[in-house]
């Protein structure tokens, strides 16, 4: 979206909520928080020309009652804002399944539906209503002239509306990422305590989610090797047990510009999710592709969209192979091996990303208009 603002007018609606966790999880409190900070800016305007609005909104989009009333209040306000930046038959662009109310509400000229998740594999924000969620996402693909999915296992279990669906991989910043390991970095100081410790670094950056991340695992490898030291970088939604452990250390989310400066400082870098939940099977995870640029070595759980590059990615199947893959990284890896890392991912950029999705887009869009 960065690159369409270049001569687009984009709107970003963050984000209509799937629904809130249940009184007793512990996520419930910081999503509410990161709501409310949202609901403060309201509407602004990125760097890169994007408009991001946070539409006041209720969160229970299961109930038949709220879900009219939120209907009414997302219109109203989306239909103010277009007419205020002067924008007519948009393309409308959806990424979440209870945005399916918003079809046919602003005179769009053409809808894309953006599968990016086992939505209803989430167990905390679809607040319970899977079969609700599901209901709206196969809506959605009917109602969609284009459906994105940004992973193949995605598009390969999709059941419906195939003629019109295609893969939209995830990508990478290259040149971004790439300078972790050309430029010249100091230390973070969020960072510098850990690095003077003088030990391995296994460092990830992205969610932290309590059901996502395999606890039992850092467990396990911090028992058996309690000189590494795990860094996670991110929003942290709920407490986790690994919290207590000596060589565990959660840093705050960073900004982006700043992320190849820590990556620079990893040793390894890791992806250690909970590889038997659905969501991580589903998962096209960014950072891997962002991890391979930098040029670092990659160790992650078996996740089947990586698995065609486990020439590149070393994929741990049990904890004691984390470790031996690890071990393998902090001794054995060479300046070849970086560089096969970086080779694998040059050209998977956004800018490609961005040149086959606007190609589909105004194929489509010339489809339906006739020639002036």
């Amino acid at each position: 979206m960065k690159r369409f603002a270049r001569d687009n007018q984009v709107v970003f609606v963050n984000s209509i909520s799937m629904g809130l966790p249940g009184f007793g999880s512990p996520e419930l409190l910081t999503k509410i928080r990161r709501k409310l900070r949202s609901y403060v800016k309201y509407v602004r305007r990125t760097p890169e020309g994007i408009w991001v609005v946070t539409p006041i909104l209720s969160p229970f989009f299961s109930n038949p009652i709220w879900r009219r009333i939120n209907h009414w209040l997302l219109v109203t306000q989306l239909r103010l804002l277009l007419r205020w930046l002067r924008i007519e038959r948009p393309i409308l662009w959806i990424a979440i399944p209870t945005a399916r109310d918003m079809v046919g509400q602003f005179n769009e000229s053409l809808v894309a539906y953006h599968v990016s998740d086992k939505y209803d594999a989430n167990p905390v924000d679809t607040g319970g209503h899977v079969a609700f969620i599901r209901q709206l996402h196969e809506e959605l693909i009917t109602a969609a002239d284009l459906v994105f999915y940004h992973g193949w296992k995605l598009l390969a279990d999709a059941q419906q509306g195939r003629e019109k669906s295609f893969l939209l991989e995830q990508a990478v910043d290259f040149e971004h990422f790439a300078a972790a390991r050309h430029g010249s970095w100091e230390c973070p100081p969020p960072l510098a305590p850990i690095k003077r410790l003088g030990k391995p670094i296994l460092g990830f950056f992205g969610a932290i989610e309590r059901w996502q991340i395999d606890q039992s695992l850092i467990m396990h490898v911090s028992e058996h090797r309690p000189d590494w030291q795990f860094v996670f970088i991110g929003n942290k939604t709920a407490p986790l047990q690994i919290e207590r452990l000596p060589n565990v250390h959660f840093i705050p989310a960073q900004p982006y510009a700043e992320l190849p400066a820590f990556a620079a400082n990893f040793d390894v870098c890791v992806v250690p999710k909970d590889a038997t939940h659905d969501i991580v099977k589903y998962t096209s995870a960014t950072k891997v592709r962002e991890y391979l640029a930098t040029g670092k070595p990659v160790v992650i759980v078996p996740i089947p969209e990586f698995e065609p590059m486990a020439d590149v990615v070393r994929i741990a199947r049990t904890p004691d192979d984390f470790i031996h893959q690890v071990e393998a990284c902090l001794v054995a890896d060479t300046e070849t091996d970086a560089d096969r890392r970086q080779m694998a991912v040059r050209n998977k950029t956004w800018d490609a990303r961005f040149i086959e999705v606007a190609a589909l887009l105004e194929q489509q869009l010339k489809q339906r208009q006739p020639a002036r």
